[in-house]
């Protein structure tokens, strides 16, 4: 009998500069995508945060008004962590984002600003691997983000974004998205996965409110069985897997 073959994950694009990470809430990147971040800042590349929301609904013991603005300090520390300084937030309501036009518009709007040839995201599908129901957040995000970067480079959709000096961009080659139950490629989470863990522990009030174990075996537990996970299809080595779509 034939012994099937585990698919391999082929190494992600390597000749860009510029990329654009866009998902619903703090902490989305930080589950999964700072290894790989950290590497790709290391390298000299340019990457930049988006984020549709601030959070605000994301912990239960804190109100709204108040776990906005802490969930933003502590998106912004923890992209620093590895190497991120650009961080924007563009105020959707956390829990109720709606796909649709308006949300396609101010994402492919971030896209024509910071004219990336990566754009990644966070899985857009209903579940979690068949296992765990998505929700509906990054299901918007995720989804709105894929169409977003071909809204980016069509003049006639959103004409209100030239008028105010967001040109066209084109530019987008690929979209990444993490967390996908059919990733296709892998970025090497090695030298990164530290600086993950450190990224991570900076939403350490939210973590605080999600889970009764201590932050860091949390954490550190977490991170480092996702990418173990990930290392039998990558050549034995870590890794943060993606989905990749060229454009």
């Amino acid at each position: 009998m034939t012994v099937p073959t585990i698919p391999q994950l082929q190494p992600m694009p390597e000749d860009w500069r510029r990329a654009l990470a866009v998902v619903a809430h703090p902490d989305d990147l930080e589950y999964g995508c700072s290894a790989a971040v950290a590497a790709w800042t290391d390298a000299g590349r340019e990457i930049a945060y988006v984020l549709a929301t601030r959070g605000e609904a994301g912990i239960d013991s804190i109100a709204p008004a108040e776990c906005g603005p802490l969930r933003e300090r502590e998106q912004r520390a923890s992209a620093a962590v590895v190497g991120v300084t650009e961080v924007e937030f563009l105020d959707h309501r956390d829990g109720v984002i709606e796909y649709g036009p308006a949300l396609r518009r101010d994402i492919a709007a971030a896209i024509r600003r910071h004219r990336p040839e990566l754009v990644i995201t966070l899985n857009h599908r209903d579940t979690w691997g068949g296992v765990a129901w998505n929700t509906p957040d990054h299901v918007a995000v995720g989804r709105a983000t894929l169409d977003a970067a071909g809204d980016a480079g069509n003049r006639w959709i959103f004409p209100e974004l030239a008028e105010q000096g967001l040109q066209p961009w084109s530019g987008v080659r690929w979209v990444a998205v993490a967390g996908s139950a059919t990733p296709t490629h892998a970025v090497d989470a090695s030298a990164g996965l530290e600086r993950a863990v450190g990224s991570l522990l900076e939403h350490r009030a939210y973590i605080e409110a999600l889970t009764d174990e201590d932050p860091e075996t949390y954490v550190r537990g977490f991170l480092t069985g996702v990418a173990h996970s990930m290392q039998e299809r990558f050549g034995g080595r870590p890794a943060v897997a993606f989905e990749l779509f060229s454009r």
